[in-house]
This record gives C-alpha cells, structure tokens and sequence, in this order.
C-alpha cells in the first residue's frame, strides 16, 4: 500500500469519526438530517470523496441512511446496541478528573488573577485570536482543542510570570486532558458559549467571573463522567 493510500484512508477515519461523535454526543439525533456532502466537506476540510466514502461506512452497519433526492439522515431505528459501541471510552478516571481540577484551581486560577492585572492590548489580542480559532473549529474536536490549549495558554502568558506560564505551557497532562474531553463529551455550544464569556469577563477585568464559568464547566463535565460511570 503506498503511503498516499494510506494518508486517504486516515482521513476517512477521522470524517467517519467527527461523524460518529456528532451522532454519540446528540448534535445529530435520529431523524435528523446531517449536513450535505458539500457541507460536510467544508466542515472538515476534506475531498468529496473522503465525505463519501465515511457516510459509506456509516450507511454499511445502518446507522445512516440516504433517501435519493433528500440527502442522508441519521437512522430513526439505530439500535441502542450500535449506539453504546459508538460510545468513545473515557480515558480518564473520576481520580484523575478530581486532580485536573485541583490543578486548575491552583495553578490556572493564579494565573487568570494575574492576567486580570497585567494583561496589555497584544495579550487580549492573542487570547482573542485562540477563541476565533475555537468557533472557527469546533466542527472538528481536534482543532478545536488545539485552539482551546493555546486560549488557556495564552491567559496563562498575559500573567507575566514566566514560571506559571511555563508550568501551563508544558504541563502535557492538562492538554491531554482537555483534549480527551473534547473527544468522548464532544464540543458543544455551551463549551464554545462558556469560552466567548471567559474571554468577555476577562476584558473586563473581572477575575472572579472567569474563575466561576470554569469551575461551573468543570463541575458539569465531573456530572456528565459519573453519569457514564453510572451502571
């Protein structure tokens, strides 16, 4: 196989996985007809082709189904079976997920009261810049999450302490983390939502009110992890 055959079907998975999350995480629901192969294309950046041939895989084990002349729908009859084997494991235990926070708090929090101080006009342009990046992204769980690093990241440098900020830039756990969040809960407008007021309290100097909408996102994602847990 040469490795350009091999580079097109990575990108099939990855269409035929975005898909998969779409439907898991209730953006897409059953009935609901998903977006166009042109749509969809634009969305993820791929050939026709790549679109095609992911809806392809989904239509095979009968998860979507495609009406001549209406476009492909998510199966009203998808069973409950396929659906929990389409459910990503969570790679992360509720121990873990206590930590993160426990870091969050600590170190994260330090640096957003920090920021609130120092921050200048090219600090709050590059916070901008990532958030423009996460709505720009947030079809793809990936990109997104890139962006989602790099607006944490970019906070943590407008704190002016070179430690802090390093200790963010480089912590791999924390963006393996936000990372795994964003592929097993999938990106949600309220994620998007939550970021755009972060940033927003954040020019305002309103250090208390970004330290809350991330501590009322984390507590969400602790709800939606027990949830899963749940037997």
């Amino acid at each position: 196989m040469s490795l350009r055959s091999i580079d097109k079907q990575n990108i099939v998975d990855e269409v035929y996985a975005q898909i998969k999350n779409n439907i898991v995480t209730g953006i897409w629901k059953p009935g609901d007809k998903i977006p166009s192969e042109h749509d969809l294309c634009q969305m993820f950046k791929v050939s026709r082709v790549s679109v095609r041939s992911a809806i392809q895989k989904m239509r095979a084990i009968g998860i979507i189904t495609t009406r001549h002349g209406q476009g492909s729908f998510v199966s009203q009859s998808i069973q409950d079976r396929i659906l929990n084997d389409l459910t990503p494991i969570m790679n992360i235990t509720e121990k873990e997920f206590m930590d993160m926070m426990e870091f969050r708090e600590t170190i994260e929090f330090k640096c957003i009261d920090l920021a609130v101080q120092r921050a200048d006009e090219e600090d709050i342009r590059c916070i901008e810049q990532a958030l423009e990046k996460m709505v720009a992204g947030r079809s793809d769980y990936k990109k997104y999450t890139a962006a989602d690093i790099e607006f944490h990241v970019a906070i943590a440098k407008a704190s002016k302490n070179e430690i802090l900020y390093q200790v963010v830039k480089n912590t791999h756990a924390y963006s393996e983390f936000l990372e795994e969040l964003n592929r097993v809960f999938g990106v949600s407008q309220e994620s998007v939502q939550g970021h755009i007021q972060q940033f927003e309290a954040l020019k305002r100097r309103d250090s208390e009110a970004v330290k809350a909408l991330i501590k009322m996102g984390m507590n969400e994602n602790i709800q939606k992890l027990r949830e899963r847990n749940e037997p």
